[in-house]
């Protein structure tokens, strides 16, 4: 148990010297592992047991031959899990925001009550990319990738594991209404103010105000894609 405790102190450490202190950058490669458990003052052995647990979380990323990578940022909001399987089945928009609206909402508010202060800011920060990228180009792959990452931090600051292995649902969903190509500018503008009455209730860490303002936002986008829940 004690092992187990040091090896999730040291990925904790490792994780902030990722994502608070910017010691190791986004795509960058780690040193080797006898260098980095010399600078941490811990066996290999825990280093590769703090590493597997990042790896599984979506902090690093492994390139056969090369080494072990900080992902980059949009995949550290991206988790390995089996939802992945029953989205490669015949799912339909209907089905992916129905999805959605059970536990995306909810996400939201316990992000509001759990989120750090940087991961409020952090949030915030993906949500003007995306809002930029909603005025660029709202059919664009960046669109998808801002959006996913938006909407995917949130998850994440739910501090819920499960809640987090839903990601795929959200970009899938996005993917998919941009391949429908139907009222796209109508569901840009609408998620454009919809994004910052979210991104307003999450800064004043308004729970009950930004579940209502994500359910809002999905019954806009169901109602601009004509998608009946009959």
């Amino acid at each position: 148990m004690q092992k187990e405790n040091l090896s999730q102190r040291i990925a904790d450490t490792l994780k902030k010297m990722i994502v608070e202190d910017h010691i190791y950058n986004y795509g960058e490669k780690l040193p080797n592992e006898n260098e980095l458990s010399q600078e941490l003052g811990i066996s290999r052995t825990t280093l590769r047991e703090a590493i597997r647990t990042l790896i599984s979380d979506g902090v690093l990323v492994v390139k056969r031959g090369k080494g072990t990578f900080v992902a980059e940022k949009i995949d550290q909001y991206s988790q390995n899990v089996d939802v992945n399987d029953f989205l490669n089945k015949k799912i339909t928009l209907r089905d992916l925001y129905e999805a959605r609206l059970i536990f995306e909402p909810e996400a939201a508010s316990l992000a509001c009550k759990r989120a750090t202060d940087d991961e409020i800011n952090e949030i915030l920060r993906l949500g003007e990319i995306c809002q930029n990228e909603l005025r660029k180009d709202p059919g664009g792959k960046a669109r998808i990738d801002s959006e996913s990452a938006f909407h995917g931090a949130i998850l994440k600051a739910s501090h819920n594991e499960f809640l987090g292995h839903f990601l795929p649902i959200l970009t899938n969903t996005i993917q998919k209404t941009i391949e429908l190509n139907y009222n796209l500018d109508v569901i840009a503008e609408e998620a454009y103010k919809d994004h910052i009455m979210i991104m307003n209730f999450l800064k004043s860490r308004d729970s009950i105000g930004v579940k209502s303002a994500v359910t809002i936002h999905l019954h806009h986008a169901v109602l601009n894609e004509k998608i009946s829940f009959d």
